[in-house]
């Protein structure tokens, strides 16, 4: 029987007896890396025409695999294509179907190269096209939140540190913080990607090959920057995954943190946002509830991501060169990873357009917690005094102001100037919530002029 027949292995005829059943189930991975197959047959495309450059097979051959990977190309597309699992993988699934096509020219398209070099260059094609996708996602959710933050470039929120509230911000302020996360998000991928765009391909197993390749030529075919320069680093690298996964880990806390506020927000006791109805859920047992369950499940699967991070870091941490079985393992966290990332942001982009702002209950919220007290000892400093004891001089008008269950803007003049005889009827300006926003007008700031000069840029910038 002749070994391909049997199974499609190249080893096949140096074992006397056929791999056992359970071994197969555990070691294969086409279950899940068949995804990889319009890489895996863009990247077999472009050695093909490199060796028929090289003269390695000739144009009948080349013509053959051309038309032959066409045809599984279109089986796989309509869903004719039978994977199996005693195939082990997509590389030999779709080479044993491309072999039956064409015969001898489908045998020789291995020429040259190594499951190792091919999986790593599938791998980088895949993930460079889903770094593409995750990019113009990202810019996506910057956009809806811009939309949201210019119809409220006005709109007055407390501000909080320790979860306390600290000094009045605009609403569209607070939601311009989350578009600097996301953009550094997008230019952390656009830095991955750099390294993700290198060709293994021509590295072989781990040496490379007697073959007269031209590798820069497969590269450019490709699309990729270059090839990777160590054939042995090659076929076992597999920081590129590990960058991404970081990358995507540092883009789900973006949506964590983002979904922490909006369930405060949305909760009875803040009531300062509503989300559409299309992104929550009620309860099974309470009819009044209606549960921010997207931005809850966003927080539990960003545990998930960075969860992933951390096993392919594992999995690489006692690995010798050069390519070992262990490195199977990287595609199932890697695509996790990315599908996780890819949905979640995908429809907080939509959810973050259906948002409907309490405008009165913010503003409200702004007035308790005594936040335009850094307002008066700035007004104090500008008086003459100095901050130290400017700080000490409200810290005590805060004090008289609880005592009296009243704002500090509330309190009388005379009451005011009973801590420094410097505060005039002026004061009342800078102790009020907008005199307290556009008293910062500075580069970066929570002034409705600056949020507005904000929102401009960015929308030029992802334009």
């Amino acid at each position: 029987m002749n070994p391909l027949d049997k199974k499609s292995e190249g080893w096949s005829a140096l074992f006397s007896e056929p791999m056992s059943e359970l071994v197969q189930r555990y070691t294969a991975s086409v279950g899940f890396d068949k995804r990889m197959w319009r890489a895996d047959i863009d990247g077999s495309l472009a050695h093909a025409r490199m060796l028929a450059a090289q003269k390695v097979i000739s144009g009948e051959d080349l013509a053959a695999i051309e038309k032959g990977l066409a045809q599984v190309a279109q089986e796989i597309e309509s869903g004719q294509f039978q994977w199996k699992l005693e195939l082990e993988d997509v590389h030999l699934n779709v080479e044993a179907r491309l072999t039956q096509l064409v015969g001898d020219a489908g045998k020789r398209l291995h020429t040259g190269r190594s499951r190792n070099d091919q999986v790593a260059t599938d791998i980088r094609l895949w993930l460079r096209g889903e770094i593409d996708t995750i990019a113009t996602l990202l810019a996506a959710l910057q956009k809806s939140l811009l939309e949201l933050a210019d119809k409220h470039a006005d709109t007055v929120m407390p501000g909080f540190t320790h979860l306390q509230v600290a000094q009045p911000v605009t609403f569209g302020h607070h939601l311009l913080a989350y578009v600097e996360m996301f953009q550094r998000d997008a230019e952390r991928m656009a830095d991955v990607r750099k390294r993700v765009n290198r060709l293994p391909l021509g590295a072989a197993a781990l040496a490379g090959t007697s073959y007269p390749l031209d590798r820069e030529m497969v590269a450019k075919a490709l699309g990729m920057d270059g090839i990777c320069r160590n054939s042995l680093d090659a076929v076992s690298d597999r920081d590129f995954a590990i960058e991404f996964t970081a990358a995507a880990s540092l883009a789900m806390v973006h949506i964590s943190r983002l979904s922490e506020e909006l369930v405060l927000w949305m909760s009875q006791n803040f009531g300062f946002i509503r989300i559409a109805d299309r992104f929550t859920t009620g309860s099974s047992i309470m009819p009044q509830k209606k549960n921010p369950d997207v931005a809850e499940l966003a927080r539990g699967k960003t545990g998930r991501v960075a969860g992933h991070l951390m096993g392919l870091l594992m999995l690489m941490k006692g690995q010798p060169l050069a390519y070992n079985k262990d490195n199977q393992e990287d595609k199932e966290p890697l695509f996790d990873a990315a599908d996780t990332l890819r949905d979640t942001l995908r429809i907080f982009t939509e959810m973050m357009g259906g948002i409907t702002v309490n405008a009165q209950a913010m503003e409200q919220a702004a007035l308790k917690g005594y936040a335009t007290a850094t307002d008066l000892a700035d007004y104090l400093v500008k008086k003459g005094l100095p901050f130290r004891d400017a700080h000490d001089t409200v810290a005590q008008a805060v004090k008289a102001a609880v005592s009296h269950n009243v704002d500090l803007s509330e309190l009388p003049l005379t009451v005011l100037q009973q801590f420094h005889p410097a505060i005039g009827k002026d004061v009342y300006d800078a102790l009020s919530l907008r005199g307290s926003l556009d008293a910062r007008n500075v580069a970066g700031g929570t002034a409705p002029a600056q949020v507005r000069a904000e929102i401009a840029r960015h929308r030029q910038r992802l334009s």
